[in-house]
């Protein structure tokens, strides 16, 4: 079997089983966010946090609810690193340096994971589990939170309430994220990834020196690194590692758990607004684009330009012969258009076309299918805005399920577009004219640019894979790239709430024959083409000056 057509099966495969999962786990979803009942063990942490999970809330209080509990998750996380080197089953690393406390606590509280560390060399088992992977599931639970609310300012009329924050929160951990992880951990250990928590022991020698290895709690901990799409890896190599990911089935398991809540969410969708058309919508838009992004990638690294890469079969530089080229586009394509940030192989060696899909992806605002949550909000955002678009073209007030699409829709809108461009351009600018950053760059030129334009665009967007060539442990990126993950998470959140409360404020008009049929394929196709053109527009002159120029010049 060929490599090409081995990747075009796996892809397939990839697609049948997200098929077959999508209406259960979105009718799954639409039943936990809707019930009027609280399951014991919810009740319980209601009391214990003080939460009343019956209060409705408007946007505002939401929105603190939001922010208070991520404030929190910062300072705690940030604790429990600087106490490492006192606490039990530290395996001896000492406490966490100040700034990349820092840079790890905002990037796991904001679903980033961005890593400027070597996890096996600096986290012990207590910050490894009590600190990363709590906040897996939590944060990953905020942004579906984050996304039900939006949907409610969809489905409800004439209030401003959108639920409870608490109650949106609790419930995504224990009826969605904790049963399914607990499921594909199993899954995991029974392919083989490791499960312990054993200390650090001599694995043999190699060039006369002895090699040394820690176990961990690695199969619970990729299972929600990839489900909640937050991507932080036990080891510094990340999905590539076999311990965290051993045989092409884990490979493509793994990247289904990244795929799977983003897919059923736009079910969700659907049956909470009375409409399962609308979610197909949704739904066609992000897979158009998903097929093409992993078709291209194929394309690119499937190339045979020399011999090197006619020998090879493919661009193989940086990948895994177990997962090969199809697997790794895949892959690559899937965290990337996710905010996911995993990698089973390293961006900086594709193509220089290769990493400028993968930092597209990105900038697209991941939304094909996007993270858990982030995914849809900002899809919905996106329709929004092009909904706008096609009443300027016809001279109609935009409605789009029933919502007038008004001035201060818009507004709310643009804003949430207009931040995540804004955070990356703004510090690649600054860390390319400053003295200092430049020298963590591996390379020079057009492929330097892209190792910093990269960094942050994966972490403004919440992504938190990197290009493998920048050295990010320093004062200025670990302050700066932190920075551009919380401002990248909240500030979007403000508007998607503010957004939300407005649309569920108003009253629905009803649809007339001068109405946009937005469950339509026309309307699917003037999506991916705002999505498109409004990213091309903001991004296309820093894009030039890295990978495409690198591309091109190859």
């Amino acid at each position: 079997m060929s490599p090409l057509l081995a990747g075009v099966l796996q892809l397939l495969a990839l697609m049948a089983a997200l098929a077959l999962a999508h209406v259960p786990l979105g009718n799954h979803m639409a039943r936990v966010y809707s019930s009027p009942r609280h399951l014991r063990v919810e009740k319980w942490i209601y009391k214990g946090i003080g939460a009343d999970p019956d209060t409705e809330m408007r946007w505002p209080a939401y929105l603190r609810g939001v922010l208070a509990f991520s404030l929190a998750g910062v300072l705690f996380l940030y604790l429990l690193q600087r106490l490492q080197g006192v606490l039990p089953g530290s395996l001896g690393f000492a406490s966490i340096d100040p700034d990349q406390a820092f840079n790890t606590a905002a990037s796991f509280v904001a679903n980033t994971n961005w890593q400027s560390y070597y996890g096996e060399q600096a986290m012990g088992h207590v910050v490894q589990t009590a600190g990363l992977a709590v906040q897996n599931f939590v944060s990953a639970a905020v942004g579906i939170a984050i996304a039900v609310a939006l949907v409610r300012g969809f489905a409800r009329s004439r209030t401003g309430e959108l639920g409870n924050f608490w109650s949106d929160l609790v419930r995504g951990v224990v009826r969605v994220l904790v049963p399914i992880a607990a499921v594909g951990a199993v899954i995991l250990v029974a392919c083989g990834v490791i499960q312990n928590f054993s200390g650090i022991h001599e694995v043999g020698q190699f060039l006369g020196a002895p090699q040394q290895w820690n176990g961990g709690a690695v199969a619970s901990q990729e299972v929600i690194k990839e489900l909640g799409t937050n991507g932080g890896g036990y080891f510094n190599a990340n999905s590539a590692h076999p311990f965290e990911n051993p045989t092409p089935f884990t490979n493509l398991f793994e990247i289904f758990l990244i795929l799977l809540i983003p897919v059923a969410l736009t079910r969700t969708f659907g049956v909470m607004t009375g409409s399962v058309r609308q979610g197909y919508a949704i739904l066609g838009t992000m897979a158009t684009i998903w097929v093409g992004f992993v078709a291209l990638m194929m394309w690119t690294e499937f190339a045979h330009q020399g011999p090197a890469l006619q020998a090879a079969g493919g661009a193989m530089e940086g990948k895994e012969l177990r997962f090969g080229i199809g697997g790794s586009s895949l892959f690559a394509v899937t965290t990337t258009l996710t905010s996911t940030g995993a990698v089973d192989s390293f961006h900086s060696s594709y193509t220089g076309l290769g990493g400028g899909i993968t930092m597209l992806g990105m900038m697209l605002g991941e939304i094909a299918p996007g993270g858990v949550g982030s995914g849809l909000y900002g899809m919905l955002v996106m329709a929004v805005v092009a909904v706008f678009i096609a009443g300027l073209m016809v001279g109609r007030t935009p409605e789009y399920l029933g919502k007038k699409i008004g001035t201060r829709e818009i507004k709310f809108a643009a804003c949430y577009i207009l931040i995540t461009p804004a955070l990356v351009l703004v510090f690649t600018a600054a860390a390319m004219a400053l003295p200092t950053p430049g020298d963590s760059m591996t390379n020079s030129g057009a492929h330097g640019f892209s190792e910093i334009l990269y960094a942050y665009t994966s972490a403004s967007n919440n992504n938190g894979s990197a290009f493998a060539g920048l050295n990010a442990d320093t004062q200025w990126f670990n302050s700066t790239l932190g920075l551009a993950m919380l401002l990248g998470r909240f500030v979007p959140m403000v508007f998607v709430l503010a957004l939300a409360g407005s649309l569920a404020r108003q009253q629905p008009v009803p649809a007339t024959a001068g109405t946009l049929r937005t469950e339509k394929p026309l309307f699917a196709g003037l999506l991916v083409g705002a999505v498109l053109i409004i990213t091309g527009l903001t991004y296309f002159p820093a894009l030039a000056l890295g990978p495409l120029a690198e591309g091109l010049a190859a």
